[in-house]
């Protein structure tokens, strides 16, 4: 079946959906990106996912092209023409089409396009074998906090983990502490205390994230919002990470020092079925 997608109102064939040379996406990654999980054929935690997407964009200075209602209306849509039952469907807005120029016009019109991409990850067999990662230095743009199409650095890191036989990849500042990974949130489990960097401008304010702090509170489960290093990393009596395309996966190594026993955490266990549940009492 050939996968439909939208671009800029219409429904079109992957194949004929195309965009400008001269799209400031494509000459400097002048754009944003949001992605919501797709559960049972229903979007997951799609308010928040919202709130994200428009906040990105004010922090660019870039009109939405459609409003919160529109973009309910044509996930749902392209959810269903592609008949997914479990995935991730993505969004991306660019700032528009001009002359290459660093300053852009003031009557510039915003691109939106979005597709679907399957993606089984309540039956992902990691649960129960666990990950691995890789440590890599930190090299993103300062800004992090915005969910920014300019994915090189983590490109870089997401590769190098690959070719290290990792599945993901762990950025650590210039400070030694740990940020995040390459494409998801990082958490660690120290007695019963569970904990995750604060938010700011050095890391993306992930949804999923956003849904293991509160679950946590509201489960009885010490949270804490602080800064570790990477040898605090190691020493965890477990560690996972947690993502609209991975909900929460245990981690059992990081280089060469396994976590604790070397297999998935009890606590760790625990909080991906909490948060499934969570995620099902959100579809809309």
């Amino acid at each position: 079946m050939t996968r439909i997608v939208f671009l800029n109102g219409d429904y079109l064939p992957e194949d004929e959906a195309k965009i400008s040379i001269f799209d400031r996406a494509v000459n400097f990654g002048d754009a944003i990106y949001e992605v919501a999980g797709v559960l049972d054929g229903k979007l997951i935690d799609f308010e928040h996912h919202m709130q994200r997407y428009f906040n990105s964009l004010e922090k660019l200075s870039i009109e939405s092209p459609l409003e919160q209602a529109q973009i309910l209306e044509a996930f749902r849509r392209l959810v269903e023409l592609n008949q997914i039952d479990e995935g991730l469907v993505y969004m991306q807005v660019t700032r528009g089409v001009a002359e290459r120029d660093f300053v852009w016009p003031e009557d510039i019109t915003p691109n939106v396009f979005m597709f679907t991409q399957p993606k089984a990850s309540s039956e992902n067999s990691a649960v129960e074998t666990g990950i691995t990662l890789a440590s890599t230095a930190d090299i993103r743009w300062a800004r992090r906090d915005i969910k920014s199409v300019n994915l090189l650095a983590q490109v870089l890191a997401k590769q190098a983990a690959h070719d290290a036989g990792a599945h993901e990849a762990l950025m650590v500042d210039a400070e030694g502490y740990v940020t995040e990974c390459g494409s998801t949130s990082f958490f660690i489990v120290k007695g019963d205390l569970v904990l995750t960097r604060p938010l700011n401008n050095d890391i993306l304010p992930g949804v999923t994230r956003r849904a293991v702090v509160g679950l946590c509170n509201t489960h009885g489960l010490r949270l804490v919002e602080n800064r570790f290093t990477l040898d605090d990393a190691k020493a965890a009596d477990e560690a996972f990470i947690s993502g609209a395309s991975t909900y929460i996966l245990p981690v059992v190594k990081i280089d060469d020092q396994q976590i604790s026993a070397g297999i998935p955490g009890e606590l760790s266990r625990r909080l991906r079925d909490i948060y499934i549940g969570y995620a099902r009492a959100s579809l809309i």
